[in-house]
C-alpha cells in the first residue's frame, strides 16, 4: 500500500493499482483478507485480556495504517469497508460495553472535524447529493439517475439478457462495475434482481453458520470478517444503485468486473471453507 504512492498507476484521478503487464492489481482489495487473518490472530490470542483497554486499542492500531494508506489513494469507500470489517471483528471478539461507549463518543466527537477538514470536496458532494439532489449538478446525478431508470424499466421479468437500453446503449457509463445491479434489474427484472439478493442472503447465512461451528475463536473471527466484507459490499452497492446510499465505487461481490475484487472474495470464501473443514475433521476423528 505504501509503494502505491511511489510506483502505482494513476487512473481516474486515483493512484490505486500496480500495473502487471495487462493486469491491474489493486492491493487495497487484497489487504482486506490480510487484515482479517492478522486481526483474528491478534484478538484470539488476547481473548482473556479483553477487559483491558489496551487490547482494543492494539486492534485499532492494526486497522489504522491500511485505512490511512487506502484513504490517501484516495479511496474512501474501501477505507470504510476496512473500518467496518475491523469493527465487526472487534465487537464479536468480546468488546466490553464501556469500551464500546468510549469509542462511540470519540467517533462522534471526531465526526464534525473529519467532515470539515478530512473529507475531500467530491466526497462531501456525494453525501450531499443523496440528502439534497436538487442542489447537485446534472453531471453528478447522471449515473445514479440512469441506474434508477434502468431498474425501473426492467419491470417484473426484464427486457431480456443483453437487451437493456440503459446498459447496451451505454447510457449507464460504469455498467460493468459500480452499477452492475442496475443492469441485472433492467435485463432480468424484479424477479432476477430478487433472486440475486436471495442468493447473497443464502451465502451469508451459510457463512454465519460456519462462524457458529468454528472450533476456536481464531476461526470464528476469520469467518466474521469474511461475512462482514461480503455483507458490507452487497448492501452498499445495491443501496447505491437504488439511490438510498451515496454513490461510491464499491463492487458487487462475484458479479462486478474486476480481478482483484474477485480474488479477494474467492480467498475469503476459501478461508471460510478451511474453518468448516477443520470442524468436520474434528467431528470425523471423534
Amino acid at each position: 500500500l505504501a509503494a502505491i504512492a511511489v510506483v502505482g498507476t494513476v487512473s481516474g484521478g486515483a493512484q490505486r493499482w500496480f500495473e502487471l503487464g495487462e493486469f491491474l492489481l489493486q492491493p487495497s482489495e487484497l489487504i482486506k483478507v490480510v487484515l482479517i487473518v492478522a486481526l483474528a490472530h491478534y484478538l484470539s490470542s488476547r481473548e482473556e485480556k479483553m477487559e483491558s483497554l489496551l487490547t482494543p486499542i492494539g486492534a485499532l492500531l492494526l486497522i489504522a495504517p491500511p485505512v490511512v494508506l487506502i484513504y490517501l489513494q484516495p479511496n474512501l469507500s474501501t477505507a470504510l469497508s476496512v473500518v467496518v470489517i475491523g469493527g465487526a471483528m472487534l465487537l464479536m471478539s468480546g468488546l466490553r460495553f464501556r469500551h464500546m461507549v468510549l469509542f462511540g463518543v470519540a467517533g462522534a466527537a471526531a465526526a464534525v472535524p473529519a467532515w470539515k477538514f478530512l473529507l475531500q470536496d467530491y466526497m462531501r458532494e456525494r453525501v450531499l447529493m443523496l440528502v439534497n439532489p436538487s442542489g447537485a449538478s446534472p453531471d453528478d446525478l447522471y449515473n445514479v439517475e440512469q441506474a434508477i431508470i434502468g431498474i425501473g424499466s426492467g419491470g417484473w421479468l426484464g427486457r431480456g439478457l443483453f437487451r437493456g437500453s440503459q446498459s447496451q446503449l451505454h447510457f449507464l457509463r460504469v455498467r460493468h462495475t459500480d452499477f452492475i445491479f442496475s443492469v441485472t434489474a433492467e435485463e432480468l427484472g424484479f424477479i432476477g434482481a430478487a433472486l440475486l439478493i436471495l442468493l447473497f442472503g443464502a451465502l451469508l447465512l451459510r457463512l454465519v453458520r460456519i462462524a457458529g461451528l468454528a472450533r476456536d475463536t481464531f476461526g470464528m473471527l476469520i469467518v466474521v470478517g469474511v461475512t462482514t466484507m461480503i455483507f458490507f459490499q452487497v448492501v452498499v452497492n445495491i443501496g447505491m444503485n437504488l439511490r438510498i446510499l451515496p454513490a461510491t465505487g464499491v463492487p458487487l461481490p462475484f458479479v462486478s468486473y474486476g480481478g482483484s475484487s474477485l480474488w479477494t472474495m474467492l480467498i475469503g470464501i476459501g478461508l471460510a471453507e478451511s474453518v468448516i473443514l477443520q470442524h468436520k475433521k474434528i467431528g470425523f476423528d471423534r
